[in-house]
């Protein structure tokens, strides 16, 4: 998958795997950071995913990655936007798919439950699978 941009945020929960994360892929991609900066003040979640997907929304190329604690509320403030998939991922396997079948461009990921290591495979996968596009289209454009 060609990328535009990579953006990343968490709440104060998900931050340490957040930075992780970044320090992990930035010898591949570059990734830009919308916050939070630190995990120890409490913030809202919801406005770091809004801003988030605000970018990602301006190209079809871009792509986020949120991270919470539980990695579901950062899914339900993205998806209220407009074009924004975003897929709370937990495998490799609902990550391949979310990308295949539903051309996400979100990848949510609950800090709380999921080993970094599992995460690190998923963001992996989720940046090297392509969507399948064909019949799976059709039900795109429905969402």
């Amino acid at each position: 998958m060609k990328l535009k941009k990579v953006f990343i945020a968490s709440d104060h929960a998900g931050f340490k795997l957040k930075e992780q994360i970044k320090k992990k892929f930035s010898n591949k991609i570059n990734i830009i950071d919308l916050g939070t900066s630190n995990s120890t003040t409490s913030v809202n979640y919801p406005n770091f995913a809004h801003q988030l997907c605000k970018k990602v929304s301006l190209n079809n190329k871009n792509i986020g990655i949120l991270v919470c604690g539980s990695g579901m509320g950062m899914s339900m403030a993205a998806n209220r936007h407009k074009k924004i998939r975003a897929a709370l991922c937990y495998s490799i396997k609902n990550t391949k798919l979310s990308r295949l079948h539903n051309n996400s461009n979100v990848i949510t990921l609950g800090s709380r439950l999921i080993k970094k290591e599992l995460a690190f495979k998923c963001i992996n996968t989720f940046l090297s699978t392509p969507f399948e596009s064909g019949r799976h289209l059709k039900r795109v454009k429905k969402i």
